[in-house]
């Protein structure tokens, strides 16, 4: 069993049209590690050139954000479900 990740509307042309993918890892950034091995070119869309998450993406392990936890070293297990979410504007 893996992590599922919900891959956002924008991002699914590079994930072959998938909203939901699975992915291994040991915490946030293992698994998008995973998920830009399996489907290169997501990484640099959610993360800066440093590696860090940019600051309009937001990521949920299980429903809470992981800036409340332990940022992108936040571990997941088999089961989890993640969710990338993009923030949105306007005015």
């Amino acid at each position: 069993m893996a992590v599922t990740v919900r891959i956002p509307t924008p991002l699914q042309r590079i994930t072959n049209g998938q909203g939901e993918v699975a992915c291994d890892g040991k915490t946030v950034t293992e698994l998008l590690n995973d998920l830009e091995r399996r489907y290169p070119g997501v990484k640099e869309r959610i993360c800066d050139p440093q590696g860090k998450l940019r600051r309009f993406v937001n990521i949920f392990v299980n429903e809470e954000d992981i800036r409340f936890l332990k940022g992108d070293e936040t571990p997941v297990k088999d089961g989890d479900e993640v969710s990338i979410i993009p923030a949105i504007a306007g005015g």
